[in-house]
């Protein structure tokens, strides 16, 4: 896979979505849990990296884990800053995760191994709760958000060829509406266009697939 060829932090800002934050009293644990054993009726966002790969049957399988952390304070979500020498999405803002291998028994499998080797969060840690829809990359990749409560404390240790830093951002900023950007690049020559959603956090950068999932989970919390 090809480098990013622009980049998207340079881009002006096209629009804000502008949907009501999730109410706080849904993203508790105990609220959390119970929405996703008894899902809603919602439609997941289509967005234009899907549309860029319609043939989902031949896209990459991967999973990544959502983990939500539980402070007394509030949740929060834990993210890894990718390495700028990686072949797909250098550099950028990513669950942990990664593709499945021969030997996971599920997706849920492929996202708690990865993240184990990625940032050395043990499964004894983390409570899955569900997963949501399959989200297609540009980069042909068809990933499986597995969705996890994580209850503090543990030890993480950033796998230093994948994880340049592991941070993590308040669930209530991420599911606000006011905080989802649209941002557009024109690829050279009309041969087409790319939107995608953009949420920056102080002095990250969290955009593309792992900004599309975060909608999706905007969505299915607020339905």
């Amino acid at each position: 896979m090809s480098k990013l060829t622009f980049d998207p932090q340079q881009l002006s800002i096209d629009s804000i979505a502008g949907e009501a934050a999730v109410a706080a009293d849904r993203l508790t644990p105990a609220h959390l849990r119970l929405r996703f054993a008894n899902p809603p009726k919602w439609q997941p966002e289509i967005t234009d990296e899907h549309r860029l790969r319609p043939d989902i049957v031949s896209a990459v399988p991967a999973s990544v884990l959502i983990p939500i952390v539980v402070h007394e304070t509030k949740p929060t979500l834990l993210l890894t800053q990718r390495t700028a020498h990686l072949n797909d999405h250098a550099g950028q803002v990513s669950f942990p995760g990664g593709r499945v291998e021969a030997d996971d028994n599920s997706a849920v499998d492929t996202a708690l191994r990865e993240t184990e080797e990625e940032v050395g969060l043990h499964r004894r840690h983390v409570e899955v709760i569900g997963t949501l829809p399959d989200y297609v990359t540009a980069t042909g990749y068809r990933v499986t958000p597995v969705v996890a409560i994580v209850q503090p404390p543990f030890d993480l240790r950033a796998d230093p060829f994948e994880v340049a830093e592991i941070f993590e951002v308040p669930l209530s900023f991420l599911m606000d509406g006011a905080n989802h950007q649209r941002r557009t690049y024109d690829f050279p020559n009309g041969i087409g266009r790319r939107s995608f959603y953009t949420m920056p956090y102080e002095r990250f950068f969290i955009w593309g697939a792992t900004a599309g999932m975060l909608r999706n989970l905007f969505h299915f919390l607020r339905a």
